[in-house]
């Protein structure tokens, strides 16, 4: 099977004064389309580090990340822009949705900027929220959803543009069990037919989900070793 996300020998260094702070030290990991990988770490151990890298929203210090074959390093930054909202969907702890905006509205955000037309969008949008049990709250603002819910309008946004890859990053970690489960099992739902999930969390069972499992082990020595699926 052909690798949707391929990269090799990532490593991040920060810079502070003097001192270097090495938080990924050659990580290397493949998607492949149609499957779910999760990757497992304390906090500190560089879990974000490594999927803002692997969402481009930021370079590594060595080492690449292609995805569909195309090496982000190479690209353009209005080209890695079309790609972020393009191909790849974000799912993040804090769902980041706009106050102002009623769930539909939020959903419909990424369809907006990649130039299509407001009712288009809208029906882009609608079919997402549909698809996560969301439709009947469509016209709520985010101040009237339950954290879960809150989350899978960001999941509805994260699909309106039918990317190829999902990024979540601890998607259920400010959730109570009830509500984390429920958003599991969304995410999860969404992954086939070419799309895969690729997930950072802190909860093991959450992980064990996934096809393919891996542990980020000491931020400095930043080893990513397979601890289980096949």
């Amino acid at each position: 099977m052909s690798e949707l996300l391929l990269a090799s020998g990532l490593r991040r260094d920060y810079v502070d004064g003097e001192r270097v702070l090495t938080v990924l030290r050659g990580v290397s990991l493949v998607l492949r389309p149609g499957e779910s990988v999760s990757v497992v770490g304390r906090s500190g151990s560089g879990k974000s580090t490594l999927l803002h890298l692997l969402g481009g929203l930021d370079r590594p210090t060595a080492g690449r990340v292609l995805i569909a074959g195309e090496d982000l390093s190479e690209l353009s930054a209005e080209r890695l822009a079309a790609m972020r909202n393009g191909k790849i969907g974000f799912v993040f702890q804090f769902y980041h949705l706009l106050p102002e905006l009623d769930a539909l509205e939020n959903a419909a955000l990424p369809a907006l900027l990649s130039g299509e037309s407001p009712a288009r969008a809208r029906g882009r949008a609608m079919d997402a929220l549909e698809r996560l049990g969301m439709a009947g709250r469509a016209g709520h603002l985010p101040s009237e959803l339950s954290g879960g819910e809150q989350q899978r309008v960001a999941i509805a946004r994260a699909l309106v543009n039918e990317p190829a890859v999902i990024l979540a990053d601890e998607p259920t970690g400010n959730l109570d069990k009830a509500s984390a489960e429920a958003v599991a099992e969304a995410l999860f739902g969404v992954v086939g037919q070419g799309r895969s999930l690729l997930i950072v969390t802190h909860d093991a069972g959450l992980a064990q989900r996934a096809d393919r499992c891996y542990a980020l082990e000491d931020c400095l020595a930043c080893e990513l070793r397979k601890t289980g699926g096949s």
